[in-house]
């Protein structure tokens, strides 16, 4: 085993978990399920059947990561955040067959107790604020928040808010708007 899984974790059979990850207290991770390399999974979190988690996420405690949902690598799930996978849920009739697909792509931040709707795609490096609740897709690099979340800004990949000039005061990343939607200028330093 070249992951680590307390002893209080349920793993289920035909499951992937890569190299380096972390899983904590009380967890369960379903069938089907492919985890990343380094990966932290906190306490009480469920994740499946069929997700798949890329490398290097980072799921706090009491989080469910149903089916449909997919995270990109160096996604941060904050403690308690919610996806849902059935827009009209009735506790006596199934509706797994009408579950939307949630797409969660790379180094995205859902901040402590926000709602993603299923259905939706959050965008790279996108930033959605503690409490916010997500009804509709978010741009790469948006920083959202409220409910319904709106847009309030945009955030560097370092997760610093970006001024007016759209350059980073921290790391000095640069940026520049295309359309309704931002994008990072490169650099010589982004050169292989």
């Amino acid at each position: 085993m070249n992951y680590f899984a307390h002893s209080s974790v349920c793993i289920d059979d035909d499951v992937s978990i890569g190299e380096g990850t972390k899983i904590w207290h009380f967890s369960h991770i379903m069938s089907g399920s492919i985890i990343g390399p380094n990966c932290s999974i906190g306490q009480n979190v469920v994740i499946g059947p069929n997700v798949t988690i890329g490398k290097g996420c980072k799921i706090q405690n009491n989080v469910s990561v149903y089916q449909g949902v997919t995270l990109d690598e160096n996604v941060f799930c904050g403690p308690s955040m919610v996806f849902t996978n059935v827009w009209t849920p009735r506790a006596h009739i199934r509706k797994m067959d009408q579950a939307r697909p949630t797409w969660i792509k790379r180094g995205a931040t859902l901040g402590a107790n926000c709602t993603i709707i299923c259905g939706v795609t959050v965008g790279r490096y996108a930033f959605v604020g503690a409490g916010a609740v997500v009804t509709h897709d978010v741009p790469d690099y948006a920083l959202i928040y409220g409910n319904p979340a709106r847009p309030h800004g945009w955030v560097c990949v370092c997760g610093e808010k970006l001024g007016t000039n759209l350059q980073c005061h921290i790391c000095g990343r640069l940026y520049a708007r295309k359309g309704k939607e931002l994008e990072a200028v490169p650099s010589d330093s982004d050169a292989p």
